[in-house]
């Protein structure tokens, strides 16, 4: 069985800021509400967007009649259109100014992107975040390898993470200028995907 997966990503500061609330279900729109930065609402509402452009292809249908519905604390749930099959797999993540969303119709995913920031305290977020394991690996890196090395473990964590399959996660690494991306699948992809890089609306 082919098991594929296809990852898109957009600069969110290409994005229009108006006429795109109305991509946005009700209960995402409370949820829009909720968040108190003016980033951070940008980015919610391009994961969104992004998902429905991701999925549109898969499904065949037009990105807008696609619903989904948010769960606090959950991953948000596809309503319409309802799959005659197993629900398409999907992942949204979010770092600075880009967001980015992995879909397959054969596999759960976990997708997470960060921005490698050489400035953060990079030693004190490990001793907060990575086990003794992870730890003594990025302590074995060179100088030159640390940063790297930092944020591919992070993101590594956060894809197995929203996965949710920590012990049978795949994972693929893809190559980015700015951001570690790593996703993560409950089935091993046939082919290692491309980024798409897309405009929003």
């Amino acid at each position: 069985m082919t098991v594929a997966a296809s990852l898109w990503m957009a600069d969110v500061d290409g994005m229009a800021d108006e006429d795109v609330l109305d991509w946005l279900s009700a209960s995402e729109m409370a949820r829009y509400r909720r968040f108190v930065r003016a980033q951070r609402q940008r980015q919610f509402v391009a994961g969104r967007i992004l998902l429905r452009m991701a999925l549109g292809p898969l499904l065949g249908v037009a990105p807008r009649d696609i619903g989904i519905e948010d769960r606090p604390g959950a991953a948000p749930l596809l309503k319409a259109p309802v799959p005659r099959g197993p629900a398409p797999g999907f992942s949204i993540a979010h770092s600075g100014r880009w967001v980015a969303c992995a879909v397959s119709a054969q596999t759960a995913l976990g997708l997470d992107i960060e921005m490698r920031d050489p400035r953060r305290d990079l030693a004190a977020l490990a001793a907060q975040a990575f086990d003794a394991d992870e730890m003594a690996q990025w302590m074995a890196l060179d100088e030159a390898r640390r940063v790297v090395g930092f944020y591919s473990l992070w993101s590594g964590k956060e894809a197995r993470f929203k996965l949710g399959e920590t012990a049978q996660a795949h994972r693929v690494d893809l190559p980015h200028e700015e951001l570690s991306v790593v996703l993560c699948s409950a089935l091993p992809l046939t082919a290692v995907p491309r980024i798409k890089l897309v405009t929003l609306p």
